[in-house]
């Protein structure tokens, strides 16, 4: 299995402190705790990860913001990016070779990755069943103290590299 990790970006960022902040690379992009603490999980326990973005799409952590926005997968449909873009990057970023997904967020993510990556071997979404984002948080910040995945399907990949 090859996995990758796909994080939900947040609406705070850079520029909400630092107004004067210039494009960004997405990794630095994104401030707020929950992002925060799925990103810390992400680079822990994966080698693969990308942000999606209600706006961008699929973000790899050095790809670059250009500025702020606010747009989620909850605004209208008009608004944010369409499953057959997500689809293309999906290719041309090849996120085609990865065979396990694990995602990092609420169930309004379920029907967009359950589509974009609807061929894959296995989608796996480790913080549905919580009571929301406190509950989330606390998943998290616990697995990363003791070192301990919450995701179910375990390979540790860069014991190869």
């Amino acid at each position: 299995m090859k996995p990758l990790c796909v994080i939900p970006c947040g609406r705070k960022k850079i520029w909400d402190h630092v107004p004067e902040k210039g494009p960004s690379f997405a990794k630095d992009a994104y401030i707020g705790v929950f992002h925060r603490l799925c990103q810390s999980y992400a680079s822990r326990f994966f080698h693969d990860w990308v942000i999606l973005s209600a706006k961008h799409g699929f973000l790899l952590p050095n790809d670059i913001v250009p500025e702020n926005y606010d747009a989620s997968f909850s605004m209208d449909k008009r608004e944010i990016i369409s499953n057959s873009l997500l689809r293309q990057q999906k290719s041309y970023k090849e996120l085609n070779q990865f065979n396990q997904i694990v995602v990092l967020g609420g169930k309004k993510y379920q029907p967009i990755i359950n589509e974009v990556f609807r061929e894959h071997d296995l989608i796996e979404f480790p913080l549905t069943g919580t009571r929301g984002i406190g509950e989330m948080q606390h998943r998290l910040k616990t697995s990363l103290l003791n070192n301990q995945p919450i995701h179910t399907t375990i390979i540790d990949e860069r014991k190869d590299q």
